[in-house]
This record gives structure tokens, C-alpha cells and sequence, in this order.
């Protein structure tokens, strides 16, 4: 899709190298930024945009998306596009939709109602990488790129078992990410904190990063614990691409839970020396304090073994169900990252049942006693109702940690964000806002045009891209026009599907998504699919 020709005059480039911003014209042209001369230097027929004190930058890339079937299931995908995003990474933390079998994508669609939902009527038709980003090829608001899922892949060839692979289920699921990747995707993700990706021992990961990196990928992995052990769950990733010779990007890097308070500079350092040692590392972070995942996820991997029906069976049994809380309670469940949870600050944010409805924005101790039940009653009684469609926040982040990996030269920007829920996440609508408005202008954590640079031309980079993520002559025009003066979010824990404020005009592969600040419903995006795929 093309569209007219649309001059930019007099804007304040923010080209996302890093560099000074600078005045110019700019012109978009065909789908691609045609011309860029010193303020004033151009005159070309078409539309012209007065941008006079505004800043033109790089549309935003999102590295860690979970909108792989809300963007099918509603395309205009405002949430992202009013708040500059132009381009997607989805597949994450090791769970997705694509590759499957008849077999698979039910108990998938059910483990994952709580990060996606499940739309009544949805058409599933695809059961390959390939088709998947086919099926994104038919028109959606922004660009998206795929991770092959681990997780998803030992579910396809191995089901939901904890154990290790055998020889030949290894050669397997080597080739089911090699045929992945090869469709075009990007890398290859993990969650191994979710089943049945944290059943995967070193040598699977090994195996299978061997082959990313031979198909030029990255793997990104939500590795072990972001909680107890955080820091020898990070070394653990950061030797297997060392030994593999895979890039590693991780995943919402962060340091969680009261254990990690202020150990931000222990991370960085790491990250630092095996830079040194020749590793290719880069991270994303959302500029948020809370997490957010399904609830069923804080469940010991042992009760999650064999899906959906397994685990409500387990949650079924009186003794069972004891040991589950004992797990979650005294020894730490490694579903909540080896920390006994805390059920105030574990908040219900979205459930199946109207009958559930009254837990929402509030927290499992909260909720628990205002019915006079033991907290950990409530979250197994809750699972079983709404056969693990939940979602929850995670209120245990710290906000040093949070600033310090933001500063890092290998940090880009990832929203995290789940879409569905009576009230999601607000990094959902407000990521990339937050960034600029709070974290820049405001607390002054970073430059804008860092910010920028962090938010576009490094996530380009790290996928390879050679003609997106900055704001140059020739490249494609993923394009954001922002007041820098009022750039910031408004989305919230109590009202998170809210518009950011200051984003004026953004553009799809020059084609305008959001004009004068509205949506206009255009749908240019497409797949980006791995050079050479």
C-alpha cells in the first residue's frame, strides 16, 4: 500500500543513532522517506505537516509484545498505535500460537486465555510460522516480527512431560525451529518459568541455540528466576551464548522481589564482562514497577505438568492441593521464581466469569479476606473456576533497578503488554509515553535523543533490519511526530486502556495510522520476516 506524499516541514529530527537532533524538511514518499533537507529546503506537492517544535523520530519498536492474536483479532490496534509503535516483536517467553498441530493449539489456546484471551469465532487457520505471518500479511496497523516459541515447539513434539528430551525428539525440535525460522522468524524465545519450556534442561537450549545461530537469529529467553537466584539465572544464559555463539537478548530484564532490592549494578556488571568477553547481549525493560502474567503461572512446575486438565485435577486433590501450597507459600515455588509468594501483592486484573468479577483490582490477600478464606484457597478455588484463564499484576518491582538497567547501552524498550483483562497492564497503552514524558523530560534518567536511539535504531539493529529504525533517506517511513513538551502516558492501574498525550501523526510504511492524534483505522503493517528467509 502507498500513500500521497506527506511533507514534514520544519520538524526536529531525532534520527535514533544517539545523535544531536537537527532541524529539517522531510519528505515520505511511496512508502519510504524520499527526501530530509535543512529547514525550509523543500517543497514538494502532496499533504505538508506544520512541525514546528515537534520532533520527528523512528517509529517505536516494541521487543517484547504479547499482541500475536490481539492484532489479528483487532487490527486497528490502537493500544500501540497511539503511542508511536510501528513495529512488534511477538512469539515471547517461549509460548505462542505458531508451530502447532490439530493436537496442540486447543490446550494452547487455553493456557494462554489469560495473556490473550480467546476470541468467540476466531478463524485458527494456520498451523505453521509461515502461515501465521501469512495471516499477518493480510493487513494489520503495525509491523510485526516473530520469535519462534520453545515452549511451543516441546509441546508439538513432546507434549506437556517433564522430562528430558530424547535423541530424537532433540533432532525433532531442531528441525521444527530451523523450518521456523526459515518461514521467517527472527530468533527463538523461552519461558522458563512456564511450562513446559521450564522442563527443558541446558543441553535442549544448547541444541537448539546452535541452530538460531546458524540461521543468523537471536534467542530471548524469560530465563529462570527473576526472584531467588536471579543473578545465576542470567549467567546461565549468558554462558550458553558464549558457547554457542547465539546473540542473546533478554527478556524484560529486571531485578525483582525483595531479594533483588538495589542489585541492579550486580546484573550490569555481568552483562558488562561477558560483553568483554565477546558476547552479544542485548535486554529490554517496560519503565514500570509491576509485572503481569496469568496467575496460574506462580504454580510449581510439577503441578503443571500435562496441561490444562492435569493441573485442575491436582488443584482437585486435597493433598495435592496441599503440597501446592506449601510450595507457593514455604518453599517458593519455581513458577514465582524460587520467593514464597506474597498474596498482597499478587492483584487479579482479568478473569473469564462474571461471577469472578468482584476480584478484579484487588489483591488475593484482599479478596480472600473479605470472603473469610485462606488466601491461597481463593487462588486455587479461582483457577479451578475459570480453568486458568486469570490474569494477574505482580507488584514487586523496585524502582532503582528499574532506572539503572534503563541506562544501560545494550537497553532497548518492551512493553510487555497484555492487552486483554478487565484491567491490564497500563504498559499495554503507556510504554514508550513513559519513556520520554516521565523517565526523560521529567526525571531526566536519559536524553531524548538516547531515549530514542534506545527505543528504535538499537532494537533495529539487534534484528538486523537495514532499512527501518531510523529516520533516513531511502529507508522505510515507520515514522512518530511527538510534542516533546507534552509527550507522556495516562494510562493507569485503575484506568489502563487510556491514550498517551503529545503523540500527533504516525506513520505504517509511510501510510498515516495516526493523524492529528486520531487513529485513522489504516491497516499497512506486515510481516518483517528474518533477512534471507
Amino acid at each position: 500500500m502507498t500513500a500521497p506524499g506527506i511533507l514534514f516541514r520544519g520538524a526536529t529530527v531525532v534520527d535514533g543513532t544517539g545523535s544531536p537532533g537537527y532541524r529539517a524538511d522531510v519528505h515520505v514518499a511511496a512508502g519510504r522517506v524520499a527526501a530530509i533537507e535543512p529547514a525550509g529546503g523543500l517543497s514538494r506537492p502532496g499533504r505538508v505537516v506544520d512541525a514546528d517544535g515537534l520532533v520527528l523520530a523512528p517509529g517505536f519498536i516494541d521487543m517484547h509484545s504479547h499482541s500475536d492474536l490481539r492484532l489479528l483479532a483487532e487490527p486497528d490496534h490502537v493500544a500501540k498505535v497511539s503511542q508511536g509503535v510501528t513495529l512488534e516483536v511477538l512469539g515471547q517467553d517461549g509460548l505462542s500460537y505458531a508451530p502447532v498441530d490439530d493436537d496442540t493449539i486447543e490446550p494452547l489456546r487455553a493456557q494462554l486465555a489469560g495473556w490473550n484471551g480467546d476470541p468467540p469465532g476466531f478463524d485458527w487457520n494456520w498451523r505453521d510460522v509461515g502461515c501465521y505471518l501469512g495471516r499477518l500479511d493480510k493487513g494489520i496497523a503495525v509491523n510485526a516480527a516473530y520469535l519462534v516459541p520453545h515452549g511451543t515447539v516441546r509441546i508439538l513434539v513432546m507434549g506437556w512431560d517433564d522430562r528430558r528430551a530424547t535423541p530424537a525428539e532433540l533432532a525433532r525440535m531442531r528441525e521444527v525451529t530451523a523450518a521456523g525460522l526459515r518461514e521467517g522468524a527472527v530468533g527463538l524465545s523461552a519461558g522458563l518459568t512456564y511450562a513446559p519450556g521450564m522442563y527443558a534442561d541446558l543441553a535442549e537450549l544448547e541444541a537448539l541455540c546452535e541452530v538460531v545461530a546458524a540461521h543468523d537469529g537471536y534467542f530471548s529467553p524469560h530465563h529462570r528466576s527473576y526472584g531467588a537466584g536471579a543473578l545465576a539465572a542470567y549467567e546461565e544464559m549468558v554462558e550458553l551464548s558464549l558457547r554457542t555463539g547465539c546473540p542473546l537478548h533478554l527478556a524484560h530484564a529486571t531485578m525483582n522481589f525483595p531479594e533483588n532490592e538495589g542489585r541492579a549494578a550486580d546484573l550490569l556488571a555481568l552483562l558488562d564482562a561477558a560483553a568483554a568477553r565477546g558476547a552479544d547481549i542485548t535486554l529490554d525493560s517496560y519503565p514500570y514497577l509491576a509485572g503481569a502474567t496469568y496467575l496460574s503461572a506462580l504454580l510449581p512446575s510439577w503441578a503443571a505438568e500435562g496441561g490444562v486438565d492435569a493441573t485442575l485435577a491436582r488443584l482437585s486433590d486435597v493433598d495435592i492441593r496441599e503440597r501446592v501450597r506449601v510450595d507457593l507459600e514455604v518453599t517458593g515455588s519455581d513458577g514465582c521464581h524460587g520467593v514464597p509468594v506474597d498474596w498482597t501483592t499478587i492483584e487479579v486484573n482479568g478473569v473469564r466469569l462474571d461471577a469472578n468479577r468482584h476480584l478484579v483490582g484487588r489483591s488475593v490477600a484482599e479478596s480472600a479476606a473479605a470472603a473469610g478464606v485462606a488466601p491461597f484457597e481463593l487462588f486455587a478455588d479461582t483457577l479451578l473456576a475459570e480453568r486458568l484463564g486469570t490474569s494477574c499484576l505482580m507488584h514487586v518491582g523496585h524502582e532503582a533497578n528499574v532506572r539503572a538497567i534503563m541506562t544501560h547501552p545494550g537497553h532497548t524498550g518492551g512493553s510487555d503488554g497484555l492487552l486483554v483483562g478487565d484491567r491490564p497492564h497500563p504498559r499495554a497503552w503507556g510504554t514508550f509515553p513513559r519513556y520520554l514524558g516521565h523517565y526523560v523530560r521529567e526525571e531526566g534518567v536519559l536524553g531524548l535523543e538516547e531515549c530514542v536511539a534506545h527505543l528504535t535504531g538499537r532494537a533495529a539493529r539487534r534484528l538486523r533490519l537495514t532499512d527501518r529504525g531510523l529516520v533516513r533517506a531511502g529507508y522505510a517511513a515507520d515514522l512518530v511526530l511527538f510534542d516533546p513538551a507534552t509527550v507522556g502516558d495516562t494510562a493507569t492501574y485503575t484506568e489502563p486502556r487510556q491514550r498517551a498525550t503529545g503523540i500527533e501523526h504516525v506513520l505504517v510504511n509511510g501510510v498515516p495510522v495516526l493523524s492529528d492524534g486520531e487513529p485513522t483505522g489504516a491497516l499497512p503493517g506486515h510481516s518483517i520476516r528474518r533477512t534471507g528467509a
